[in-house]
């Protein structure tokens, strides 16, 4: 048994690519249990951002779980194995458990620190267990990046004044552009994204700004978190007309289909009029004919690496002092995953101590007579038992706990010998 992931992102695959994988969050369900149909996987997590797909699986068998990963791959994007296949990596066990941790802590991220990665990561873990993906391992691998991500953001300086994807968004304007108060912005969306915009537009000077969302209500809840901003807030339903009369358009929604092309520019801009597009969604809100029309400048996420090169070398020193905090995370995960080869003899020893609990308990209630037994067998039933569970509190502990592999397992070979234990014949051998 071991871990893997398999997936894409920002480094192995351009958006084009990217936005044909994502999975928004109303399909991990069914892809969940998709996945969890497969021979070879036990557990599976999904990890769906702008910048990455990342599936987390606990494989019974290594390679024909990848395999059947891949090919779930293939087929959610309709693109054959050959086409797919440059694009993907593979990361088995050692190096899936610290790429994990490195994403967790924003080391992999395309604005290398950025804190919202952490929350993504958290919201795949609490998905996962609502769609009974994950078991004991991968929660556990979980848990323990989470504490590593928590850990870097309080421990180092790397999440100081770090960029987002909306602050280089705003940023990638304002080397276009001279002075952001001259400009009409629209921003179509009003999730986090866009709130992260709104406060990077307004830092830089930004004072025209128009939100649109599918529901108003939603709108309405972004501009109150800016009070002292004079936010508009319009449905989708006029996007076009303020589009037709904006300078500046960012979009981040939940779309899975180009919202914005040419032949609907073509009906609201007049041949000169300029218009320029950022696109921060995946899968992309905006479809690549508009870059046919002269006037309009149209940019997605990937334009964005011009300007997170800036900010990344800055990081790069703090980013090692991040990386000894994972090492650390990474080792105490090695110690607990190590100790799963336990498991297998504790519970056979468990089981013969309780079988012979029930013997001679059964044994000793004939004897006190059917009176007293009935009266007070609940007592006894607890004494016994907890006789049992102190006894064995000691050696279970002491087992888990030896970091030493060969001591360890010295140490199970001697209880099989002293109490006659036959454990299920390899199973303390899976998780080597």
């Amino acid at each position: 048994m071991n871990i893997a992931v398999v997936g894409l992102s920002h480094k192995t695959a351009p958006v084009e690519v990217r936005e044909k994988l994502s999975i928004p969050e109303p399909q991990l369900d069914a892809a969940i249990a998709h996945l969890l149909s497969y021979p070879h996987i036990e557990e599976v997590a999904i990890l769906s951002t702008c910048n990455r797909l990342e599936i987390y699986l606990v494989a019974t068998e290594t390679q024909p779980g990848i395999r059947e990963v891949t090919q779930f791959l293939s087929e959610k994007s309709k693109l054959p194995l050959q086409q797919l296949r440059p694009h993907l990596f593979t990361l088995i066990h050692d190096d899936a458990i610290m790429h994990l941790m490195r994403v967790a802590a924003g080391l992999d991220s395309l604005v290398l620190g950025e804190g919202q990665i952490l929350s993504q990561v958290k919201q795949t873990h609490k998905l996962s267990q609502q769609y009974k993906g994950i078991s004991r391992i991968l929660n556990r691998l979980f848990t323990q990046a989470l504490t590593a991500g928590k850990r870097v953001r309080t421990e180092t300086s790397i999440g100081t004044g770090a960029v987002s994807i909306s602050s280089a968004a705003v940023e990638l304007v304002q080397m276009k552009v001279q002075n952001l108060s001259n400009y009409r912005v629209a921003i179509l969306g009003a999730g986090k994204m866009s709130r992260l915009l709104v406060q990077h537009l307004i830092s830089k000077g930004a004072n025209q700004i128009s939100i649109l969302n599918r529901t108003l209500g939603r709108a309405k809840e972004l501009a109150n978190q800016f009070p002292d901003a004079d936010l508009r807030i319009y449905t989708m339903s006029e996007m076009m007309s303020v589009m037709a009369n904006s300078d500046i358009v960012f979009t981040s929604t939940s779309a899975t289909e180009p919202i914005i092309d040419r032949a609907k520019l073509e009906t609201i801009l007049t041949q000169s009029q300029p218009l320029m597009l950022v696109d921060i969604s995946v899968p992309r809100n905006v479809a690549t004919d508009v870059n046919e029309l002269a006037h309009i400048q149209a940019y997605n996420v990937d334009d964005l690496k011009a300007v997170v090169a800036q900010n990344h070398e800055s990081r790069r020193q703090m980013a090692q002092e991040a990386e000894v905090l994972l090492e650390e995370e990474v080792q105490a995960f090695d110690v607990w995953w190590r100790s799963l080869e336990t498991v297998p003899v504790i519970n056979c020893l468990r089981d013969k101590i309780e079988t012979i609990r029930e013997q001679e308990l059964e044994k000793a209630l004939s004897r006190l007579g059917t009176e007293f037994a009935d009266k007070h067998q609940e007592v006894i039933e607890a004494l016994t038992r907890g006789i049992v569970n102190k006894i064995l509190h000691d050696p279970m502990v002491q087992l888990r706990a030896q970091q030493d592999i060969e001591a360890r397992r010295r140490a199970m070979q001697t209880l099989q010998t002293l109490f006659n234990l036959e454990p299920e014949k390899n199973s303390s051998q899976q998780y080597s």
